[in-house]
């Protein structure tokens, strides 16, 4: 059991990593698709953004911005699931609401690196929006992007959009774990069972699913708040003024857009995600078994007289 646990942890992992750096484009027609403006709109949805990307910038155009996730992603989910696991062994019972507030916890406070991490990705984004090559390049990579930032505005432009991003974050993780755990006892996952690959990737995938579409309104706030003053001229004063002038300039379905992009890059990584984390912890788990189950060294009994 514990090699066949290990070979799939293994294999996991692989894809993980094989799926990072392409789901990883689908940000940039997420945030290109949320900023846009309404009155010169330069996208008309999620495959002509896609098209308009290759044929304007090359392939290359995709991946901007892509260091900033590289970097901080891996970081932040061994921070997640630390706090969650943490948080919920603190609250007692598993219960589906301490799931709710466990998750929530580790929303919460992964969004001190979670904030420049994804602002850093917009502005790297949105640079040279629509040129093939670029005329003027403001920032060379993520990290020269954040130290120019803070350079130019201080500690409260490096987290610019925090409140937004903690708004977003904290129910957001309640509901992925809280989902993840539901479907994972609904379909019956245990380490016996020949198909659990496949039910910790589909309940794995529409946890994410389900955690993006609980407040995705309030992420595209968060991307329009990061990505204003990119032109020269800041257009909001906070959230609530956002809200008033998106909403008065484009209707409700400013609130979705780019949430076809963003769902299809929610299965797959959230699949790959939570399917990786639970294979190793079964392995780990099943070693620690093993080791308590181990004779210990024999007791040499003396012998009668």
């Amino acid at each position: 059991m514990c090699l066949r646990l290990h070979t799939l942890a293994l294999k996991l992992d692989l894809r993980h990593a094989q799926l990072r750096p392409v789901v990883s484009t689908i940000y940039t027609w997420r945030v290109r698709l949320q900023v846009q403006n309404v009155e010169r709109p330069l996208y008309r949805g999620t495959f002509h953004c896609f098209q308009s990307i290759i044929k304007q910038e090359t392939a290359f155009g995709l991946y901007k911005g892509i260091g900033s996730p590289m970097m901080g992603l891996t970081f932040i989910n061994a921070l997640v699931f630390g706090v969650q696991g943490n948080t919920l062994r603190a609250l007692g019972k598993d219960t589906p609401l301490n799931q709710f507030l466990a998750g929530s916890a580790a929303g919460a406070i992964q969004c001190v690196i979670c904030c420049p991490m994804e602002l850093a990705k917009t502005r790297m984004q949105l640079q040279g929006t629509g040129e093939y090559k670029l005329k003027s390049k403001n920032y060379k990579n993520s990290l020269d992007c954040l130290i120019k930032i803070y350079r130019k505005e201080g500690l409260k432009g490096i987290n610019r959009g925090m409140v937004s991003t903690f708004i977003r974050e904290t129910p957001s993780f309640g509901f992925y774990f809280l989902t993840y755990d539901s479907l994972t006892r609904y379909l019956g996952c245990e380490a016996e069972d020949s198909y659990i690959i496949p039910k910790l990737l589909l309940a794995g995938g529409m946890s994410g699913i389900v955690s993006w579409l609980s407040t995705y309104p309030v992420d595209v706030i968060k991307s329009r708040l990061q990505a204003d003053g990119v032109g020269g001229v800041a257009q909001y004063k906070g959230i609530l003024d956002c809200i008033r002038k998106s909403y008065h300039d484009e209707g409700w379905r400013v609130f979705t857009r780019g949430l076809t992009s963003t769902l299809l890059r929610a299965f797959p990584v959230n699949a790959a995600t939570f399917a990786t984390v639970t294979v190793f912890l079964m392995y780990m788990r099943s070693e620690e078994n093993l080791r308590e189950c181990e004779p210990g060294p024999a007791i040499q009994q003396p012998s009668s007289l």
